[in-house]
This record gives structure tokens, sequence and C-alpha cells, in this order.
């Protein structure tokens, strides 16, 4: 008896909402290290993330994320407020959010789940433990989780 073939892993959508330029290279670096094929987008504050989210002006052809990755600390809008929005949109809700930031505040663990984040990760500073930090994310989201439409 031979095993069958395991399935094609089918690359997600990933949409980074990230205001620190070296915070951004380094994720980019950490999914291109472990060879994440999935699809990072990028955006810088929180304005930007719900046009993204809504497919808005420039993101009119964007696609829908599968995941979010959410810094708490962003200009114009803040992770707490884009958390809040995506959580209370009916369109939006479904898609799980990582808030992915600096804060070890239990303040700000605290009231990310309670706008029901789908999970907290303080970034470690370290590299290597930031590019071991990216390999769970994508293990658990997309090789442990059934996320909508997949």
């Amino acid at each position: 008896m031979t095993n069958p073939l395991p399935e094609p892993v089918v690359p997600i959508e990933v949409l980074l909402v990230e205001d620190d330029p070296g915070d951004v290279l380094m994720t980019r670096e950490a999914f291109a290290d472990y060879k994440v094929k999935n699809n990072l987008h990028v955006v810088s504050d929180g304005v930007e993330a719900l046009s993204f989210l809504r497919g808005e002006g420039e993101f009119a052809d964007s696609p829908r994320p599968d995941l979010i990755l959410l810094d708490l600390n962003l200009p114009l809008k803040d992770g707490r407020q884009v958390l809040a929005e995506v959580k209370s949109d009916d369109k939006l809700r479904r898609i799980p959010v990582v808030v992915l930031t600096t804060s070890e505040a239990e303040e700000d663990v605290l009231r990310s789940y309670d706008l029901h984040a789908n999970a907290y990760i303080t970034k470690p500073v370290d590299f290597e433990r930031f590019v071991d930090v990216v390999r769970h994310i994508d293990d658990f989201f997309v090789s442990v989780v059934r996320l909508p439409g997949h």
C-alpha cells in the first residue's frame, strides 16, 4: 500500500498592517527564508488597511486576505480601531486577525481579545526568533486551521 501524495498547499493572501519599515523587511525576509509561498501584501496605516480590506480606491483590485497580521501602534487609525472595525463588519469579521506587536502590556492583550483578535503575539526583536514566529503562524494558519473559502 503506497501513501498518497500530499495535497499541494494553496498559497493564502496575507495582509501585513505595519508602519515600521524594519519590521516589514524582517517579515518579508522571514517569509522568504522559510520559503513561505503565501502572498504578502503590506499597508502602513490603519486607514490603508481598511481601504485594502474593503477594496476601495487604489485597492479596488486587491485580493481579500485570508489572514491579517496587525500591529497595534499605527498612524492615522491604530490597530485597535482597525480590529474593532474588522470584527464588527459582516463582510470582514471571519478573516482571522493575529495581533503582531511589540506591546507586552496586559491591557493590550485583554483589549485585543475583547475585540475578537484570533491571536496575540509579541514580536521578538531577534531575527531568528522572528522567523520562528512567522513559521509558526504559517504552520498554524496554513497547515492546521481551515480558513473560510479554502
